[in-house]
């Protein structure tokens, strides 16, 4: 085998995978949407808080609110509220928002407003947690209901996940006398946690508690418990009423441990209700707002995404040119089609993409045909190419002109886009069909202008489809998919499809 065929095949490789995986990283990584029609869920968040200030008394009240870590990513944060300092602050893995007011009195209503998406958000926190802790101190019979329960907790699971999922197990087990003992009449999820931290501890297994928000409800007045552990590789997530595993989609965690929500300075009886709405956004919009929002995803700042709308428009066209430059290719080195040249159908196509498929067509054909009558009178008077060049290329800008004015004023508005063709694409064109009538007979001329515009029509079509443009231009590494192809072809040596109609009676020998 020759160097060049072993380099070349290397590089058919390389670009073909380079490619690949440059588009399966944008898609299953960084989760950018496929198609430009497709929609994703937004979820705005109100949180209304309400108490009743005391008179004379300066007001502090501190809140949890969900920290920026989480598998949701931030669209939209706001405080809304009238005669109270703002200030939002970390605390541990939580953020706590305070509001302070100097002199307040009467009933005071906050609001707290969050948009959020899962798109382009984390699968949650990557860091470590406590695998070991020390038990918690319990006497009496309290301390004889929790060996009881360790005993067949122990003889029924494997693990930290098995050993928690029964630990909640018995927990909830009503029936038992021992869970009776320990929970001492208080069957409310808040107490049930506190006695599965008193049982798994006594294990020197520890837990935390997370809060989070259901999602899935559009009102409700409280966060849902649950608890999380740490095994030594990562996170588990379990609810302490039905032991669930695993943290569903819907739920926003809204801060980590056993803190109250709200605590109140110089006032009484606050409380919160939540709201919840669901909504739908285009998904390549919705990545945009969350490059503007995120600083963890800024890959639309290093994509075409990036330049300025006139200039995206711009290479939303110029990107397509290679996939048209392919189809050509393939139509004359695979199907075996004769074309004026490998790159003047692609031109035309992007031609009849301002005069429409129909019209373009027409116009093309009239005034190739015009010129090819001028190109012929010129031939007669034996002019030298250039010479003859620029009096075509002069003749077909009057009739470009001549075109375009008669059209405006019989009323045909779309005719007006005929200067848009290339002039010395058009000219070219007339100069090479006239060579190729020469040299080879009208029949051929009139047939390789015929498979010219037929290939430029389909160079159009697939260059138009919106859904393949917005592919392409969100998805560049597919041009290197196509340089592989491109390259492979390069030394495609076999039979055209039209060549093995030409030759089925040898084939059938």
């Amino acid at each position: 085998m020759r160097p060049q065929s072993v380099h070349l095949k290397i590089l058919v490789f390389l670009f073909a995978v380079a490619g690949l995986v440059l588009t399966a990283y944008q898609i299953f990584i960084l989760n950018i949407p496929i198609t430009e029609h497709e929609t994703d869920h937004l979820w705005n968040i109100d949180a209304k808080v309400e108490f009743k200030a005391t008179n004379g008394v300066p007001v502090k009240l501190q809140m949890f609110v969900p920290p920026q870590n989480t598998r949701f990513v931030t669209l939209n944060e706001s405080f809304i509220s009238k005669n109270f300092g703002v200030s939002v602050n970390k605390a541990d893995d939580n953020r706590l928002i305070t509001w302070s007011s100097r002199r307040s009195s009467g009933s005071q209503t906050l609001f707290y407003r969050l948009v959020v998406t899962s798109r382009f958000g984390a699968e949650m926190p990557d860091t470590e947690g406590p695998v070991y802790r020390d038990p918690i101190e319990v006497e009496g019979a309290e301390k004889i209901a929790i060996e009881a329960l360790l005993a067949p907790i122990r003889q029924y699971s494997a693990d930290i996940e098995t050993f928690i999922g029964e630990a909640i197990k018995r927990i909830n087990d009503n029936s038992n006398d021992n869970v009776k003992v320990l929970l001492n009449g208080d069957d409310s999820t808040a107490n049930k946690v506190d006695v599965l931290e008193t049982l798994l501890a006594a294990a020197h297994v520890p837990i935390e508690r997370i809060n989070t928000l259901n999602l899935a409800q559009s009102s409700l007045s409280k966060t849902e418990l649950w608890i999380r552990s740490y095994n030594g590789d990562n996170w588990l997530y379990f609810n302490p009423i039905t032991g669930q595993k695993g943290l569903p989609k819907d739920r926003l965690i809204w801060w980590y441990g056993d803190k109250p929500l709200m605590e109140l300075e110089g006032g009484s009886r606050p409380t919160v209700e939540f709201t919840v709405s669901r909504s739908e956004m285009n998904a390549i919009r919705l990545a945009q707002l969350v490059r503007d929002a995120n600083s963890a995803t800024r890959f639309l700042d290093n994509s075409l995404y990036g330049l300025p709308l006139s200039d995206q428009q711009t290479y939303q066209l110029i990107i397509m040119i290679p996939v048209g430059v392919l189809i050509i290719l393939l139509l004359r080195n695979v199907v075996g089609i004769q074309t004026l040249g490998t790159f003047t159908p692609v031109l035309i196509a992007l031609a009849f993409r301002e005069t429409g498929l129909g019209f373009g067509v027409a116009l093309f054909t009239v005034i190739t045909a015009l010129g090819l009558t001028v190109r012929s009178y010129l031939e007669y008077l034996k002019l030298q190419m250039l010479p003859r060049l620029s009096v075509v290329l002069t003749f077909v800008v009057m009739l470009m002109a001549a075109i375009s004015l008669f059209s405006h004023k019989v009323g045909l508005e779309s005719a007006l886009s005929v200067s848009l063709f290339p002039m010395v694409i058009l000219t070219m064109t007339i100069e090479r069909l006239s060579i190729t009538w020469d040299e080879r007979g009208g029949n051929t001329a009139f047939k390789e202008g015929v498979t010219t515009l037929a290939a430029a029509a389909l160079a159009h079509y697939v260059m138009s489809l919106p859904q393949l443009r917005y592919f392409v231009f969100t998805f560049p590494g597919v041009l290197l998919v196509m340089v592989a192809l491109m390259l492979a072809l390069g030394r495609y040596r076999g039979y055209r499809i039209t060549e093995l109609f030409r030759f089925k009676e040898l084939l059938k020998d």
